[in-house]
């Protein structure tokens, strides 16, 4: 198997060039073929030798996931199924707006967490995913959207990890892919343009001011730990006051108070009321944020129905009212299945090599 370079970052690729007796300046070369031109072809980076072409063909590859189905949405979103080498199946989302486009990609093959609004978890976890797994999502949906130079006016100008899988559980791979994203010398996206979605992995949330300066989506919710602990079991080891010391602590690290998205999906009857919301301030007030209320989607067997449209928004008043920052998620892709909750990815079991549907939550901030 040759070493995919979609996994290594510019410190990396440079190494590698010093390796093989090179320039370490080859790298930034190389990634800008790959990144900015959207090359693939070794043997037309003309600005390197023809005995570096050679060996980059031998010895590395920059495949990307195969495209299994592509479903474009009458609102203008684009859902992607891809298939990747082991067997297993992941989706991305482009989301577009007015003054922005939003990919949505996964960091895992299914997820552990149990949330039980969630039936990805249902379903069991595969594994992480690569780095160069992560990356190829980006470079495959800029080809597909019609950018390979990825420059200019960017189609791609958001990327959140808040498909299926828990980020902050594939730690080291994540924060090599977010590398690659910020590098000017492969995406070179606005760190504030980046975010990372977590149901509140603390360790891991402490560990990421040391070596990022990305946005934080944190997956709440819950307004106690009672009712938490069922929406989202890891509450269980990580309880509320923890998890906000934590966004408390990345956000005094960052210049100017980094401000933290809480995602909050709205759960008729369950964590809507005026009483969750009075607490909801109160929690706000504990760390710079601001609130995503995201309308539930229902999928089989889950037990849960959305929150009336009137609810949410006497919810998000009750908030506003407060100084809270408040928006109600819009559903995007919902005739495509590329809603909130409404995604569907394929497992590999390799126990039972049996194939299994996966809907997960494919959040991405407004």
């Amino acid at each position: 198997m040759t070493l995919s370079l979609l996994g290594l970052n510019r410190e990396d690729l440079q190494q590698l060039f010093i390796q093989w007796g090179e320039k370490p300046f080859r790298a930034a070369q190389v990634m800008k073929w790959i990144y900015h031109v959207g090359l693939r072809d070794y043997h037309m980076m003309t600005d390197i030798s023809k005995v570096l072409r050679q060996r980059l063909a031998d010895e590395t590859n920059m495949d990307l996931p195969q495209v299994v189905a592509d479903h474009p949405s009458r609102d203008g979103s684009r859902k992607w199924l891809l298939r990747l080498e082991d067997g297993n199946s992941i989706e991305m989302v482009f989301i577009p707006e007015s003054d922005r486009g939003t990919l949505c990609i996964s960091s895992q093959v299914g997820c552990t967490l149990a949330c039980s609004f969630c039936s990805t978890a249902r379903q069991g976890f595969n594994r992480n995913l690569t780095t160069a797994e992560m990356i190829g999502q980006i470079l495959l949906a800029a080809h597909l959207l019609g950018i390979p130079k990825n420059q200019g006016d960017r189609v791609i100008t958001n990327v959140v990890l808040m498909g299926m899988g828990e980020p902050l559980l594939n730690f080291a791979a994540v924060v090599k892919a977010v590398a690659i994203m910020l590098d000017d010398y492969a995406f070179g996206i606005s760190k504030r343009r980046v975010t990372i979605s977590s149901a509140g992995v603390v360790p891991a949330i402490e560990q990421l001011k040391q070596v990022t300066d990305v946005s934080l989506a944190i997956s709440l919710h819950a307004t106690t730990d009672l009712l938490r602990d069922q929406l989202v079991p890891l509450n269980q080891k990580y309880p509320i006051a923890e998890l906000l010391r934590a966004c408390q602590f990345y956000a005094d690290a960052k210049a100017g108070k980094k401000q933290i998205t809480f995602e909050y999906v709205m759960l008729d009857g369950v964590n809507d009321s005026d009483a969750d919301a009075r607490r909801l301030v109160k929690l706000m007030r504990t760390v710079p944020s601001k609130v995503n209320l995201i309308p539930f989607n229902p999928f089989p067997e889950s037990g849960y129905q959305t929150s009336p449209k009137a609810r949410v928004e006497h919810f998000r008043e009750i908030l506003m009212q407060a100084g809270v920052i408040t928006v109600i998620r819009k559903t995007r892709g919902d005739d495509i299945a590329a809603a909130c909750g409404q995604l569907v990815g394929e497992v590999v079991d390799r126990t039972r090599r049996s194939h299994k549907l996966l809907s997960i939550m494919g959040e991405a901030v407004a």
